[in-house]
């Protein structure tokens, strides 16, 4: 659902103009099984922990548009959801919770179910204020699939890593050179890898805690 919402958006950026969603009256997903029994449970609807947030469909449909209107634009590096996102004051912004207010999140039918697991497919519709309707259409193969032949998957993947590795070091790129470097590693490199000093972050509060 996360490629459908950046395609639509992408070809109908006017609903990012107002910064807390105000353009958008309503979100309709339609997905497959099993992602649906999955994610689309409604006691999912309205997660309180970081494990019910990373597996509420709801919730990060709604964080990562969030994030859209923020910034005003779409793109994978641009608003890829880190651990922040799962923090106890990420799961209660009000931007995220009134975006989810408009989910409306269904299951596809034979029609979805019978393209699975050829591709993963998904398609979303956002309304807006003024009735119109935005289509994404139907998403089989988003960025990350093994079918995907549009994404540049090892230019999001090493942002993926520079993020998460900034949470642990001030400066990542090095640890993550090395783990990408791991078949040319020499033997005592091997036995050196996880020799590295971890950072104290202070400032990240596990909704979990």
């Amino acid at each position: 659902a996360l490629q459908a919402v950046q395609d639509l958006l992408a070809r109908a950026p006017g609903l990012l103009e107002a910064r807390g969603g105000e353009a958008i009256e309503k979100i309709s997903i339609l997905a497959y099984e099993p992602a649906y029994g999955i994610i689309g449970d409604p006691a999912k609807m309205n997660p309180k922990t970081r494990q019910s947030a990373d597996h509420s469909m709801a919730y990060i449909v709604s964080t990562l548009l969030r994030k859209a209107l923020e910034q005003g634009r779409v793109g994978w590096k641009e608003l890829m959801l880190s651990p922040y996102d799962y923090s106890a004051e990420a799961i209660a912004h009000p931007v995220t919770r009134a975006l989810m207010d408009k989910i409306d999140f269904q299951h596809g039918g034979k029609e979805y179910d019978s393209r699975y697991p050829d591709g993963i497919p998904t398609s979303v519709i956002i309304t807006g204020t003024d009735g119109t309707q935005h289509d994404s259409g139907l998403v089989m193969y988003p960025a990350g699939h093994a079918r995907n032949t549009e994404a540049d998957l090892e230019d999001i993947l090493s942002h993926k890593f520079s993020l998460l590795g900034g949470m642990a070091f001030d400066d990542p790129e090095p640890i993550v050179q090395r783990f990408m470097s791991l078949p040319d590693l020499s033997p005592q490199e091997l036995q050196e890898l996880h020799d590295f000093d971890i950072a104290e972050r202070q400032d990240f509060v596990d909704a979990d805690a």
